[in-house]
């Protein structure tokens, strides 16, 4: 991992490719990331290297004379490491290895060493292992010099399986071991999951360090880490918040996403995204001061279509409005979003706004619905007045002819306007009850 003390910090060369297919200003904002990437990951970018090719060299990425050119800087200059903004493949990554004394790391190493360091929970330090493995698996050519091939003789003989296949056989079996913790931390997941399902679940989701965390504390007045780097959040973390008083929703912030996000991270971290495409409803968390804000949007866009949440609605939420001084662009984006928030969460600027805003959509597939509960359930009466809109209740009692009881009974009528979830609840309760009676549900004309 990469060191991070003070003392100990490693410089870096990061190199990008402009090819027909990318601009020179896409890359220069590509290596800023790629440069924000390294400096959460502890090192010090001490210059930039950009190559134009028309295509990729399929031997060493950039051609071997840029190749000599970077080897010349890293000798006078010392550097640690040479951070590629592309994923190599492993056969240009020993080329390019054998050329320079330094570290080679492309993109998804990179990303891959940043979640190691930031793994706090088993889950999260089980998922990114996996990801290592995966990752590491195809290069280890490039690990261990010492994974060279057998040499024959007098006591060497032997099953000819190589240093390099012993490993990997090494490897694939941590590999099956980590997926069967990874399906156990699954199953429990899965099981808090079914616990929550009477409650409306409400995931953050957007590009890394848009502001999530944030935003969660400020929307649920707590103290949720967050931090201006990338991936400061890796474990889905969820909290219980009541909207208007009467809707309580479960709100739960995830991992942010990147442009080039290593597919297997996306894999291993299944657990932790199931929150996503378990959820009712999107926050989609836009940091609309950053230059390229749409092309994170369509990343988010992309991630979630892989994840098969794409169908999920979705808020738009711009933050960090207070920190935007292109008033042009403001009405813009208000022109172009009409359903959008423009919120600032660190100051907490339109915050409340949000809230009704997040509530107007929950209840937009509300129902209503009557219900007959006994009197002699007062924690069910209780649960409907918390998790539903009473909109008329009164106690009676039942008549012998049309209920086919032996003995008057005490019952309430309430009818009652909810969530699809919470009325799936409820009526499953009531259903349990031996006297307990709801009719067949109507739209319900919520005021906007």
């Amino acid at each position: 991992m990469i060191a991070t003390s003070p003392d100990t910090t490693e410089t870096a060369i990061i190199v990008g490719v402009i090819t027909p297919d990318t601009s020179r200003w896409a890359v220069r904002d590509n290596l800023n990331e790629l440069e924000q990437l390294a400096r959460t990951a502890g090192a010090h970018v001490t210059d930039r290297v950009t190559q134009s090719r028309t295509r990729i060299d399929p031997a060493t990425f950039i051609g071997s004379g840029k190749v000599n050119e970077i080897k010349r800087l890293v000798a006078e200059q010392g550097t640690d490491l040479v951070i590629f903004d592309d994923d190599l493949a492993p056969v240009q990554i020993r080329n390019i290895e054998r050329k320079m004394d330094a570290k080679l790391l492309d993109r998804s190493a990179l990303i891959l060493d940043i979640f190691a360091g930031r793994a706090q929970t088993a889950a999260a330090k089980t998922q990114v292992e996996l990801a290592q493995l995966h990752y590491l698996r195809t290069r280890l050519t490039r690990r261990w010099t010492h994974l060279s091939r057998q040499k024959g003789g007098i006591g060497t003989k032997g099953p000819g399986e190589t240093q390099i296949e012993t490993d990997r056989r090494l490897i694939d079996k941590r590999i099956a071991t980590l997926r069967e913790k990874l399906d156990k931390i699954d199953q429990q997941r899965m099981t808090q999951r079914k616990a929550r399902r009477s409650y409306t679940q409400v995931s953050l989701v957007g590009y890394t360090n848009a502001g999530k965390s944030t935003l969660m504390n400020a929307m649920a007045d707590e103290d949720v880490f967050a931090e201006d780097q990338l991936f400061a959040t890796l474990d889905a973390t969820t909290r219980n918040i009541t909207l208007d008083g009467v809707e309580e929703v479960l709100l739960s912030d995830t991992v942010g996403f990147i442009r080039k996000l290593p597919h297997r991270l996306i894999e291993s971290f299944k657990s932790t995204l199931d929150e996503v495409r378990a959820s009712d409803l999107l926050m989609h968390v836009v940091d609309v001061t950053h230059p390229r804000f749409e092309d994170h949007m369509q990343v988010v866009e992309d991630t979630l279509e892989e994840l098969e949440a794409h169908d999920i609605p979705q808020l738009l939420v711009f933050n960090k409005v207070d920190a935007l001084d292109d008033t042009h662009l403001l009405r813009a984006l208000r022109r172009d979003y009409p359903d959008a928030v423009f919120v600032s969460a660190l100051r907490g600027i339109r915050v409340e706004e949000l809230k009704e805003e997040l509530l107007a959509l929950i209840r937009k597939d509300y129902v209503e619905r009557t219900v007959v509960i006994p009197v002699t359930e007062p924690a069910l009466i209780a649960r409907v007045h918390r998790v539903a809109e009473v909109l008329n209740e009164e106690y009676v009692y039942t008549d012998e002819s049309s209920n086919g009881v032996q003995k008057p009974q005490a019952v309430a009528h309430i009818t009652y306007r909810a969530s699809d979830k919470q009325d799936q609840r409820l009526v499953e309760m009531v259903d349990a009850l031996e006297f307990g009676q709801h009719e067949d549900p109507q739209p319900a004309e919520v005021p906007a």
